[in-house]
C-alpha cells in the first residue's frame, strides 16, 4: 500500500490570490522606481506613471494596514487573555485566603466565648477537645481528650456555654467517654424555668429530648425554657437544657406530652468543659443536704 504524503496539498485558489498580490507587489515596486528615476523630466509618462501606481500603493497600504491592525489586534486579545488568566489566579489564591481568615476569626470567637464562659463558672472547669464519636446511633456518645491523668471520673458532668452537654461514662489514662443527654438512655432531672414545674427529661436522639412527668395543669408553652432542676447533687440547678418545641394533652393519663429542643448542637461539638468538682463532698462540708 502506498504511504500518504506528510503534508497538505495547498488550495490553488490561495496560491492564485498569492500569485497576483506578489504580481501587483512586484510592479508598483518597479513603477515606483521608474518613476523616481524620469523624475520630472517625462511629465506625460510621469503622470501616467502616478495614474497607475497611485491606485496599486493605494490597495497594497490599505492591505497592510489591515493585517498591521489585524496582528495589533491579535496580539492585544493574547496580552487581555493572559492577563485574564493571571487575575483569576489571583482571585482564587485572595478568596482561599479569606477563607482560612473566616475561619480562623470564627475559630477565635468561638474559643474567646469558651474562655468568657469558663472565667465566670464557680468551679474550676477542665478544657476537652472531641476527638471521635460512636458510630452507633443507639449509643449517642463521643470521645474526649481527658482521662484519669488529668483526675477525670465517671459520673462527672460536661457543659458547653450553651448547656448540658452529658456525663463521663467511662474514663481511661487519657481519655474519656462521653454520653451525650440526648442518648436515649440518658435521664435528668428538670424543671420549666418559667413554671418552676418539675419532670424528667429524656433523650430522644435526633428529635432531642421529651420532657415526662409534668402534670396536665402545668403552665407550659412552646418557648418556655428547660433548665436543670439541681436534684441529686449531679447537675447545678439552672443550668440550660433546651427549649419547649411542642406541648400536647394525650387523651388518658395526667400528664402532658412535651417535646424540647436541646440547646446544644451535638453534632458541632468541638470543645467541652469537664466539671471535676465532688458536689457531694463539698455539701457535705458545708453541712448542706442535697435535695
Amino acid at each position: 500500500m502506498r504511504k500518504r504524503a506528510n503534508g497538505k496539498k495547498g488550495n490553488p485558489r490561495t496560491a492564485t490570490v498569492r500569485l497576483l498580490l506578489l504580481g501587483a507587489t512586484v510592479l508598483t515596486v518597479a513603477l515606483l522606481v521608474f518613476a523616481s528615476m524620469i523624475g520630472g523630466r517625462f511629465g506625460v509618462v510621469h503622470q501616467l506613471t502616478l495614474d497607475v501606481v497611485s491606485p496599486l500603493q493605494k490597495a497594497v497600504s490599505k492591505a497592510f494596514g489591515g493585517f498591521s491592525d489585524f496582528s495589533r489586534d491579535y496580539i492585544d486579545l493574547w496580552s487581555v487573555r493572559a492577563e485574564n488568566k493571571r487575575l483569576r489566579l489571583l482571585v482564587d489564591k485572595y478568596m482561599n485566603e479569606l477563607g482560612d481568615y473566616r475561619e480562623a476569626y470564627r475559630t477565635y470567637l468561638h474559643l474567646q466565648n469558651l474562655l468568657e464562659f469558663k472565667e465566670k463558672q464557680e468551679f474550676k472547669l477542665l478544657s476537652a477537645r472531641v476527638i471521635g464519636k460512636d458510630p452507633a446511633y443507639w449509643f449517642q456518645t463521643v470521645l474526649v481528650d481527658r482521662g484519669k491523668a488529668d483526675d477525670i471520673e465517671q459520673g462527672m458532668v460536661v457543659l458547653t456555654p450553651q448547656g448540658v452537654v452529658g456525663q463521663v461514662i467511662h474514663v481511661s489514662e487519657h481519655y474519656a467517654k462521653v454520653l451525650l443527654a440526648n442518648a436515649p438512655s440518658s435521664a435528668i432531672d428538670a424543671m420549666v424555668q418559667k413554671s418552676r414545674a418539675r419532670g424528667i427529661l429524656k433523650g430522644a436522639g435526633e428529635k432531642g429530648f421529651v420532657l415526662n412527668y409534668v402534670l396536665k395543669k402545668t403552665d407550659v408553652a412552646e418557648g418556655d425554657q428547660i433548665v436543670t432542676a439541681g436534684i441529686g447533687g449531679v447537675f447545678a440547678a439552672g443550668i440550660p437544657l433546651g427549649t419547649v418545641s411542642a406541648v400536647r394533652e394525650k387523651e388518658r393519663g395526667m400528664f402532658l406530652e412535651i417535646e424540647v429542643q436541646p440547646a446544644v448542637d451535638f453534632q458541632k461539638l468541638e470543645y467541652v468543659f469537664i466539671d471535676p468538682t465532688d458536689r457531694q463532698k463539698i455539701l457535705r462540708e458545708m453541712n448542706l443536704t442535697v435535695e
